[in-house]
């Protein structure tokens, strides 16, 4: 199994990172949080995400993407990570586009060819407590009429605030099920949630939300596998940025050591300082190597890709917190302050890290596949 992008593949890398450099980079973070900007994402920067052919990444062109896999959109995703842009990628144009290529014809229809363009944004809803745990769901559809009735609580829906459509997890008579749901529905009540890094989640409520039988994705009590599906692709793209925003933390470690001087001396010249951050560089290297495992597992369609992308998952979140841990030390007392981006990408990743599974969550995920 190669490791290596491939020809295509590092075009696709240097389009993104050139783009979003330019397009997005951290002070266009910044503009949005300093500015309270109501919806927290640039829908201009996502319609141009569109244009690009990031955004439908993974949706087949029949639809108007691009057709590509897993590793594809990794590749967005780590050029996200380095530039901590908030945009709803993962969202909508992974978790919520793989959930509706198992949807119906009609649904697939209305909605991959806007996801694609960058003009929709659909949210996934599982989550309900503290912690990703997305087999403790307590949100009920029970039958109605034609159609169903939903009730319950979601929380850390991923630009759930701004969404177009609403992709809810909930439990049927004999299973779980995926509704497609409009946020305008009445009885569905919406909270944004700033999060600690400027980026954007929503607590959504559901009060008996009636919802017609074809808001159903998939089939009634078989919605456990294609959401399964759309996590794994959404936990190694998490992977990917959270590589991707550690090693520009990295990257601006170095720099900073390149250029302080300290007791007439270049810090980068102390050997603890250099032993730390070769240690760092190797650490980082294994992580992009366990991610891009995942991709390529999932890509393939091979039946351990659960395992290599709950050993990606944990080992770039454990990775990554070390990185950003080394920048602010290194970067001595300005770490700690606003005015450097360190701290920027140390909160990106204490989320990043939380959300679809922490490296508990899926060290116990490894364990219990190996029958511990």
């Amino acid at each position: 199994m190669s490791l290596i992008l491939t020809e295509e593949q590092t075009m696709l890398k240097e389009a993104a990172d050139g783009f979003l450099s330019e397009n997005a980079p951290i002070a266009h973070l910044r503009k949005l949080r300093d500015s309270n900007d109501a919806d927290g994402v640039s829908r201009e920067l996502w319609r141009a995400f569109g244009e690009m052919g990031f955004a439908g990444v993974v949706i087949p062109e029949e639809h108007g993407g691009s057709g590509l896999g897993a590793v594809e959109a990794g590749v967005v995703a780590e050029a996200l990570g380095r530039t901590l842009t908030p945009s709803p990628f993962l969202g909508s144009g992974v978790l919520s586009a793989t959930v509706l290529k198992g949807g119906s014809a009609e649904q697939q229809a209305a909605w991959l060819p806007r996801i694609a363009a960058g003009e929709a944004i659909v949210s996934l809803a599982v989550d309900e407590g503290a912690k990703h745990a997305p087999a403790r769901i307590a949100t009920v559809a029970e039958r109605s009429g034609n159609g169903f009735k939903l009730n319950g609580a979601k929380g850390f829906v991923l630009d759930g605030h701004v969404a177009d459509a609403l992709i809810v997890a909930a439990l049927t008579e004999n299973g779980l099920t995926l509704f497609l749901v409009d946020p305008k529905t009445v009885g569905v009540d919406i909270e944004r949630t700033v999060m600690v890094d400027a980026h954007n989640a929503a607590r959504v409520t559901l009060t008996d939300v009636m919802v017609d039988a074809d808001a159903v994705i998939g089939s009634v009590d078989g919605g456990e596998r294609l959401l399964e599906s759309a996590l794994d692709l959404g936990r190694a793209c998490a992977a990917a940025s959270l590589t991707g925003a550690g090693d520009q933390a990295f990257q601006v470690t170095l720099e900073y050591l390149r250029t302080r001087k300290q007791f007439g001396k270049l810090i980068g010249e102390f050997q603890a300082l250099q032993h730390r951050a070769a240690h760092l560089f190797s650490e980082i290297e294994i992580a992009r190597a366990a991610t891009m495992g995942a991709l390529t597992a999932l890509d393939a369609g091979r039946e351990d890709a659960p395992l290599a992308v709950s050993v990606a998952k944990a080992k770039a979140g454990r990775v990554a917190e070390l990185a950003v841990q080394e920048a602010v030390q290194m970067h001595g007392g300005v770490g700690m302050t606003d005015e450097f981006d360190v701290g920027l990408f140390m909160k990106r990743v204490r989320v990043l890290n939380e959300l679809l599974g922490d490296a508990g969550f899926h060290h116990e995920r490894m364990a219990a596949s190996q029958g511990f």
